[in-house]
């Protein structure tokens, strides 16, 4: 994988933590139903790769793919009440949604809105924290 180099920018990785979580409360708003659930699906994980984006964006690192993203979050020493490895399954089943029509059961959506509620202000912080060094 080429990775490629860029002024880091943690004006930019800011913002885009500032949208992460924007996004994340809307979503967080959403009725749990069958329709909603590959959108809800979708915008969790979204934020969570946006997340990971700004920690290289801050580095001046530009990602080639979501799985650059994703790595970075594991990087962090955070503790959270569920394991942060499960945002590559969450990643995996965005994958299925978008590329494979999946429909995501309400079970599901029920346990990527808990992996959200968990996980993601302390990984907020934790991104904050590092960029703001």
């Amino acid at each position: 994988m080429t990775i490629t180099y860029k002024v880091p920018d943690k004006k930019n990785a800011l913002s885009i933590i500032e949208a992460s979580k924007r996004d994340i409360e809307f979503t967080l708003t959403l009725k749990l139903t069958e329709e909603a659930g590959a959108t809800i699906v979708r915008n969790i994980y979204e934020c969570f790769r946006m997340l990971g984006d700004a920690l290289l964006v801050a580095k001046g690192i530009k990602s080639q793919d979501h799985i650059m993203p994703i790595k970075e979050l594991f990087k962090l020493k955070v503790n959270t009440p569920r394991p942060i490895y499960l945002i590559d399954n969450l990643r995996k089943l965005r994958h299925n949604i978008n590329y494979y029509g999946y429909s995501p059961k309400i079970v599901e959506v029920d346990d990527v809105i808990s992996l959200a509620k968990s996980c993601f202000e302390p990984l907020l912080e934790a991104v904050k924290k590092e960029i703001e060094k």
